[in-house]
């Protein structure tokens, strides 16, 4: 951890670094939804990949390998909740006992805090890869279970998430966002985003001439 104190070059320098944050504003791109999105990855390696799909929709990616305590799936749980709106969770893992697992219990965990820390509120995890089905379909590569593994499992084989097709996958969670999303109050938001951010420019503009020459 570092704790190194901030500085600036000189005045231009802190005008480059306000109109930076005046080209990166924007707004919650979920707001106006009628449900609350999330997507989580079994593996952190995926969220970058995930991310670049979800990031337009203004959903959050999460590792599922950062909820392994008690303590992280409460803090998941509290933020489902301060929100008034259903959550729905789309679940990336692998075909396989420890990916179900991790999951399913992961979902039990959060829905659970969920019902004491909000009592009404709706969380629901949908599965979107990877399935069965994509696995029959797109010929995934398989591998046989481990004898090791006791828990229980449905399949007769195992397919990592990384099986998938970036494209496959990418096309997988777009799908999955935009069947709970209006089309119509995102392009609106992003009308007003547009203008709130060419109003700050402008803002900062007229104050840069106003400067001393």
């Amino acid at each position: 951890m570092k704790a190194e104190p901030v500085f600036y070059v000189g005045p231009d320098d802190v005008h480059a670094a306000l109109r930076q944050a005046a080209d990166d504003y924007r707004l919650d791109r979920q707001t106006g939804q009628p449900i609350r999105l999330e997507v989580w990855s079994e593996t952190a390696g995926m969220v970058s990949q995930l991310r670049a799909v979800a990031d337009p929709y203004g959903v959050p990616v999460y590792s599922g390998s950062g909820f392994s305590g008690l303590s992280a799936k409460r803090t998941a749980a509290l933020r489902m909740a301060a929100d008034p709106r259903p959550v729905r969770v789309f679940v990336i893992s692998d075909w396989d006992p420890s990916g179900v697992h991790l999951f399913s219990a992961l979902a039990e965990d959060v829905e659970a805090f969920a019902v004491v820390d909000a009592p009404g509120s709706e969380v629901v995890f949908e599965r979107l890869a990877v399935t069965e089905q994509q696995i029959e379909e797109r010929r995934l590569p398989t591998a046989p279970t481990e004898d090791t593994d006791n828990r229980s499992f449905t399949g007769t084989s195992t397919t990592q998430a990384e099986a998938l097709p970036p494209d496959v996958l990418a096309a997988v969670v777009r799908d999955a966002i935009t069947s709970h999303h209006d089309p119509l109050t995102l392009a609106e938001l992003l009308n007003r985003e547009e203008r709130e951010r060419r109003g700050l420019l402008a803002d900062l503009n007229i104050h840069a001439d106003l400067g001393p020459h």
